[in-house]
């Protein structure tokens, strides 16, 4: 993988971590464990039959969990440290081989994951307010399919995830400005 590609890739997927920690560390894991993709030491881990085991009823939980209205918040906050911590191991585990030092790597994941988590995290309690928390598992659902969409691109078209990943927070800060706006009006 060179440079470009690389960041691109990384770029997506601590972008979809953002969104859903589970979904991309499991696709990583289980690409790397059938050998479609190669992680170096350490992120190898993710890898391992009992990581992706655990991973996988983690992010079962948290896919039933997001979809109710109250849990999902206490989930939303919780998810400001594994989000982005997932993001993180996510950024670093495919520039790894584009020649950018660890640290760099683990916070530019932190950042990009965290920006988009907090974006989600903003726009959840003004759509909660606004549909008295009858939106929020569909809201929840387009948060999973993006997670899932955004990894399977910035795994085989990583440019495509980048556009995506932009167009998704570009989304997200109008849906958050129009439900702002009626959520003042009320």
């Amino acid at each position: 993988m060179d440079l470009f590609s690389g960041i691109l890739s990384s770029l997506g997927l601590s972008g979809a971590a953002g969104l859903n920690a589970y979904i991309p560390l499991l696709m990583v894991g289980a690409l790397n464990h059938f050998g479609v993709m190669h992680l170096a030491e350490p992120y190898s881990l993710l890898s391992e039959p009992w990581v992706m085991l655990v991973v996988g009823l983690l992010g079962v939980l948290d896919f039933i969990g997001d979809k109710i209205p109250g849990v999902d918040h206490a989930l939303h906050v919780v998810g400001g440290l594994v989000n982005t911590a997932a993001g993180a191991i996510l950024f670093a585990s495919q520039t790894g081989v584009a020649e950018i030092p660890p640290a760099l790597s683990l916070v530019l994941g932190l950042v990009v994951a965290g920006g988009v988590h907090a974006t989600r995290t903003a726009v959840r309690p003004v759509a909660t307010a606004t549909t008295a928390g009858l939106g929020n598992p569909v809201l929840s659902a387009a948060e999973d399919v993006s997670s899932l969409t955004l990894s399977v691109l910035a795994i085989f078209i990583p440019i495509l995830a980048v556009v995506f990943l932009v167009l998704f927070v570009v989304a997200a800060y109008r849906l958050y400005v129009r439900f702002r706006g009626r959520r003042r009006s009320l």
